[in-house]
């Protein structure tokens, strides 16, 4: 027997419609949810590394009897600072793989010693996302005050 309706194989206009219309609405809804477990997740991050940090430069002050300053920066860290003070017990270098951690945007951390905040040692922290001082959301300043 010969069939004489034959159906062409496909999906018609209104159902790839129909398809992509489903899969907007899901981008939509699931794309905002993303974006701020993504923020919330490097904000978490610098706090973390803000953490790690202040446990190295305690290592760093109980060699020396002191944190380095605004000028030497972390960089005192990795290697022994030449802009005196000079510390005589420097043990470093005090960071692991030799290199300086960055915040969750890939911004490099500010370091003021004696702090604003922190007046009897020092100040670490990071301007945000927008790596502007101040600001709110993202863009907050994140530090260890």
């Amino acid at each position: 027997m010969k069939r004489n309706d034959r159906r062409e194989a496909g999906y018609t206009m209104i159902e790839i419609l129909a398809v992509l219309t489903l899969l907007a609405v899901l981008i939509m809804l699931v794309t905002p949810n993303v974006i701020n477990s993504i923020t919330k997740g490097k904000i978490s991050a610098t706090k973390a590394q803000i953490a790690a940090i202040d446990g190295v430069l305690t290592n760093y002050y109980m060699d020396n009897g002191m944190y380095p300053t605004t000028e030497q920066g972390l960089k005192a860290l990795l290697e022994k600072p030449s802009i005196p003070p000079t510390p005589d017990n420097w043990a470093g270098p005090y960071m692991k793989g030799n290199k300086l951690p960055q915040d969750g945007w890939n911004h490099d951390f500010r370091y003021v010693c004696p702090g604003v905040h922190n007046t009897d040692s020092y100040d670490l922290f990071s301007n945000g996302a927008d790596n502007v001082e101040g600001g709110t959301g993202p863009n907050a300043d994140i530090g260890n005050w």
